[in-house]
């Protein structure tokens, strides 16, 4: 059998999965060893012991000035403008994606600015944004939304044009104006592509956001790791690190359950394209 038909059970799959995170680890802590050998006070690799207490100490420990356990407010903090700024991001890329998708003229006006402002590095306007709205959460949430709105319209546009066009031309045949066509025909076959575009952009919108934090804020994941640079607190950045990761797996995860119990055709569909 040849090597592109033969396929690995459930179990073989999930130790393959596991193979590359287990890899890691090992060498992390081979490496690890070797420098606290070396040097017991080395901070680049703490050892198993360090995280243990940064863990503690950031997630089950009330800050003694505030009060607060800094990890959970943190990941509040991230996680409401996260939330602000990819919902709008989406209901303004579903509404200028479907006009633009849909309406020649609309196109015509929006794609070359679209498209010309999707190549404009979001980090690169972030200075601008701090200047005009100032450094509060206005400017973490509009650059997130300029981030990631430009993709979801370019995206959906896309989509739009692999629709059948016989669709469109029997929905016509059988009476439908332009508003009929958008909301019974096209919104329902876009609505799942929409989830996968969101999907896409969660690693960029992360990107954005612990970059706005990191600049100017009080709270947030991104605040905390660039607070704690300066000590070298490798022992919390790495956690820190690893629990954004979580994060955004997580918000994937949800997302894909989302769209399958929405949208159960849609699996089906794109598994017979």
């Amino acid at each position: 059998m040849r090597l592109i038909n033969r396929r690995p059970d459930r179990t073989s799959w999930l130790l393959l999965a596991a193979l590359p995170f287990v890899a890691v680890l090992v060498a992390y802590a081979m490496g690890s060893a070797v420098r606290l050998a070396e040097n017991p006070a080395d901070k680049l690799l703490p050892g198993l012991t360090a995280f243990a207490d940064a863990i503690d100490r950031m997630a089950f420990t009330a800050d003694k000035r505030t009060g607060d356990v800094l990890l959970w407010l943190d990941t509040g903090a991230s996680l409401a403008r996260l939330a602000v700024g990819i919902a709008i991001a989406a209901a303004g890329g579903l509404l200028v994606g479907l006009s633009a998708g849909l309406l020649p003229y609309v196109r015509a006006t929006l794609a070359p600015f679209v498209t010309v402002v999707s190549m404009v590095p979001p980090l690169a306007v972030l200075p601008i944004l701090f200047i005009m709205v100032g450094l509060g959460e206005a400017s973490k949430i509009t650059l997130i939304v300029v981030g990631v709105l430009p993709c979801l319209i370019r995206d959906l546009m896309l989509k739009i044009d692999d629709l059948p066009r016989q669709q469109l031309i029997k929905a016509q045949t059988l009476g439908a104006n332009s508003w009929t066509i958008a909301i019974r025909v096209v919104l329902p076959q876009i609505l799942p592509r929409l989830i996968d575009s969101i999907r896409l952009n969660l690693g960029p919108a992360w990107l954005f956001l612990i970059s706005a934090e990191a600049i100017a804020s009080e709270s947030g994941l991104g605040y905390r790791i660039f607070l704690v640079r300066r000590y070298l607190a490798m022992d919390v950045i790495l956690p820190y690190v690893a629990w954004i990761t979580l994060l955004c797996f997580l918000m994937d995860l949800g997302l894909r359950v989302l769209q399958r119990r929405a949208f159960p055709w849609f699996e089906d569909a794109r598994a017979g394209a």
